[in-house]
């Protein structure tokens, strides 16, 4: 084993740790994922990565990118947001996501919104229905409060400073980040207005999305913020993306409801005025 007392000791331990493969990395090229879904060829994988619990994400993805998210071990919690990577003003807006189409319950064939009322992503395939629309990450203060601390760095991180982190790399920063909405760990209302914890549909449950506009999507790996158990519990998650085909006027999404065709059709204006469909 080399010492690192020196630059090239150092230098000679860095070297030495290529070709290591551990439990959740991204794995680059994304070619290299040695199990790509069902007909899917190598070559078509874009992103291919496992991020640990408490940890996050991100990746610029064109249109017509079929991702998928996929709760490992049955306690991973993918807090999700979205911006159009042109112009990343135009972000995910879970509240009109929610009242644009009538239903804070998202699943399959519903489209995610931005608040220009178009787009970013359609979920084209989901296998949990454990989702949440209403509640939005964790923070520093609650995860301290709760667990004895929430820096991004420490045994608990939060949500939110890890999107912090996330959205730096692209130039964002705290102000650009709007409410997230998270997979595989769910949340109804009741009657009297509560909201309860659902939690896991269990292991290897995978929710679909089709990339719309050409996205920066950032994710968090992290417990929901309701989440009634005592101890910082989150699993693995696998992220995987695909080249594949936008939404068109003859997939069952874009007519799924009226509200969801007109934003196709928003989505399908902006894309034809850029040169982008």
């Amino acid at each position: 084993m080399s010492s690192t007392a020196t630059t090239y000791g150092a230098r000679d331990h860095a070297r030495a740790q290529a070709g290591t493969v551990v439990d959740t990395m991204p794995s680059i090229p994304a070619s290299s994922w040695p199990s790509p879904p069902p007909g899917v060829a190598p070559e078509a994988l874009t992103w291919a990565e496992t991020v640990a619990g408490g940890g996050y994400t991100h990746k610029v993805l064109a249109r017509g990118t079929r991702l998928r998210l996929t709760d490992v071990d049955g306690d991973a919690c993918a807090h999700l947001l979205l911006f159009n990577a042109d112009q990343p003003w135009e972000r995910l807006n879970v509240a009109d996501t929610v009242k644009v189409q009538w239903n804070a319950y998202v699943g399959e064939s519903v489209a995610l919104l931005s608040d220009q009322a178009r787009v970013l992503a359609t979920i084209v395939a989901d296998s949990s229905g454990k989702h949440d629309t209403l509640c939005g990450t964790s923070t520093v203060d609650g995860n301290a409060e709760r667990y004895g601390d929430g820096s991004p760095q420490g045994p608990a991180p939060a949500g939110l400073p890890l999107f912090t982190l996330a959205a730096a790399k692209h130039g964002l920063g705290p102000r650009d980040l709007p409410p997230s909405l998270s997979f595989f760990q769910g949340v109804r209302v009741q009657p009297d207005g509560r909201l309860e914890f659902t939690g896991s549909a269990g292991a290897g449950k995978a929710v679909d999305l089709r990339i719309e506009i050409p996205s920066i999507v950032l994710v968090a790996n992290v417990p929901h913020a309701i989440d009634p158990r005592p101890d910082y519990t989150v699993s693995k998650l696998e992220v995987l993306a695909w080249r594949d085909r936008p939404t068109t006027p003859d997939s069952p999404e874009w007519t799924h409801t009226p509200e969801a065709q007109r934003a196709f059709e928003n989505t399908a204006d902006y894309l034809t005025a850029r040169g982008i469909a």
